[in-house]
């Protein structure tokens, strides 16, 4: 089972895709429940309604689903939270030692695109990195949680993420801070499907990136320093998370920041994909109508 919200931007319908044995597909509307994937329809059991709905055979089908645009499989969350440096490898290539607590900064909400939109390239970047990352959606709300147990009855489910990162504006001299290099419009591509915690195994997926078709990131959440219920867990001790928010969980090694690739160019196509929750193609160009 997997959640999509499909049609233009700013108008997307909800809907839930089922695969067959035989490799094809089905879509059924979800508007009979809910208007959208939000944070009100996960924490009134939304996941829970859309399993029922299936078997009991009582949502319509979703006529000419193929052609539609795919968007980002939520509304746009509350808060999108990072986690930085949570694959032993990436902190090395980084430069960095691995975190003994988890690194987490905040991204602007209004970084959500589709897994397949265009990605814009800021007008005077020339640091522009990808990072295929596991994301985390909240379903029940979560502050100063008890154990890490109470935190995997938090989580909805998983998404694709990349965080494009602009590592410029994040690291170097005294103006480098994260916020800047991580809050760039079009930076947080989610999706495609939203695949509910129950369905999958988050902390055993192969995850992996691509830019022009060459191989770049190929890793397992298994090497994830911290899972997904210990980040939740930890979260809420500083912050409410509310159902619909994110969590990406930070991404393995070889990015451009490791000095092994060249950065991102206007043109270039990125592929990021964790097995499971679906592939992501972004074509990147130069915002502002620069070349």
């Amino acid at each position: 089972m997997k959640i999509m919200r499909l049609g233009e931007s700013g108008r997307e319908q909800p809907a839930v895709m089922m695969a067959s044995a035989d490799g094809s597909c089905q879509y059924y509307s979800l508007v009979p429940l809910t208007q959208d994937v939000d944070g009100a329809f996960l924490a009134s059991g939304g996941v829970e309604k859309v399993r029922d709905a299936l078997e009991a055979g009582s949502l319509p089908e979703l006529e000419g689903a193929e052609t539609l645009r795919i968007g980002a499989p939520l509304a746009r969350p509350g808060s999108v939270v990072g986690i930085g440096m949570n694959y032993a490898a990436h902190a090395a290539e980084s430069g960095s030692a691995p975190p003994e607590i988890p690194v987490v900064f905040l991204k602007p909400t209004n970084t959500v695109t589709g897994p397949y939109d265009s990605a814009p390239v800021p007008p005077h970047s020339s640091r522009y990195d990808w990072e295929v990352e596991l994301g985390i959606v909240i379903g029940r709300e979560a502050s100063y949680l008890q154990s890490v147990s109470d935190a995997e009855g938090c989580i909805a489910g998983y998404v694709t993420a990349n965080d494009l990162s602009e590592r410029e504006y994040q690291l170097p001299g005294a103006a480098g801070q994260w916020t800047k290099g991580k809050s760039l419009p079009g930076s947080t591509p989610l999706g495609p499907w939203l695949v509910p915690a129950e369905d999958i195994d988050g902390g055993n997926l192969p995850l992996r990136s691509w830019v022009n078709g060459e191989p770049r990131q190929d890793s397992h959440t298994s090497q994830l320093i911290f899972d997904a219920a210990t980040l939740v867990h930890h979260c809420s001790q500083y912050m409410r998370l509310e159902p619909g928010d994110v969590i990406i969980t930070g991404t393995p090694e070889g990015v451009a920041l490791s000095g092994r690739f060249p950065y991102l160019q206007p043109g270039d196509v990125v592929e990021v994909e964790v097995e499971g929750l679906g592939r992501q193609r972004q074509e990147l160009f130069r915002a502002g109508g620069q070349g």
